[in-house]
């Protein structure tokens, strides 16, 4: 669809980070930072945005920008205590505190998640996403990041476009390891809702078959990066 590939052009520009949680990672600098603080971020990223800037720009703060050192130290442990708290909706202090400490583990073993994925000889989303939710899996983390693959990992399928997707004034690229054209798109409510209403879907829940079959739509308009299909989406429910 011609509407599509315009809505991609037009919305696809630096001004989308306006707003939008892809633009924290656009604030620290070096490449294990960005990746360190997009994967925190993007794990955030649920619900009202005025409630969750907030509380990734609080991790920005602590850290003073240098968020990968700032979780392989343990400095966190000072920042996000162990204790029963809320730290954001369904997150408490405890919650954040077990996810950063697996965290740490990963990073101590591997260096980064990136060196994780490709160290397992990933070059697919699918198998990244079933990697990532495994690992945290395994450690009982089960709420900050998607125990499995059933739901649609809406911000996993989100933080891997922040990673892989290159050439991008929003989208980062420092994955070079995963085929783009494997990316699968983020799905939320929002999103079924569109694709649903621009008959690209008619399914009722913004599950993982959902969201490949979404994807399979969209690597029609955009078989090299179906992943443009993203801010197609956003620039339809904009102009709407």
């Amino acid at each position: 669809m011609e509407l599509l590939k315009e809505l991609a052009q037009r919305y696809e520009t630096a001004s989308f980070l306006n707003g939008d949680p892809s633009w924290f990672m656009h604030q620290v600098e070096g490449k294990q930072n960005q990746e360190a603080f997009a994967f925190i971020a993007s794990c955030l990223s649920y619900g009202s945005r005025k409630q969750f800037f907030p509380k990734i720009q609080y991790i920005l703060d602590c850290s003073g920008g240098n968020v990968h050192e700032w979780v392989k130290s343990g400095d966190f442990e000072r920042d996000i205590p162990d204790t029963e708290d809320c730290y954001y909706r369904l997150y408490t202090y405890s919650l954040m505190n077990h996810f950063l400490k697996a965290y740490r583990e990963l990073i101590l073993e591997y260096g980064s998640l990136g060196e994780y994925l490709r160290n397992n000889y990933v070059i697919d989303a699918f198998d990244a996403i079933e990697m990532i939710t495994s690992y945290f899996a395994s450690r009982g983390i089960e709420v900050i990041v998607p125990k499995d693959t059933k739901s649609s990992c809406k911000r996993i399928c989100m933080f891997l476009r922040w990673m892989v997707r290159d050439n991008s004034p929003v989208d980062i690229g420092l994955w070079t390891f995963i085929d783009k054209r494997t990316l699968i798109m983020p799905m939320d409510t929002h999103v079924l809702q569109e694709a649903c209403s621009m008959g690209f879907l008619n399914s009722r829940s913004a599950s993982m078959a959902a969201a490949r079959k979404l994807t399979a739509k969209m690597a029609e308009i955009f078989p090299d990066d179906p992943l443009k299909g993203d801010f197609a989406l956003f620039g339809y429910g904009v102009d709407k």
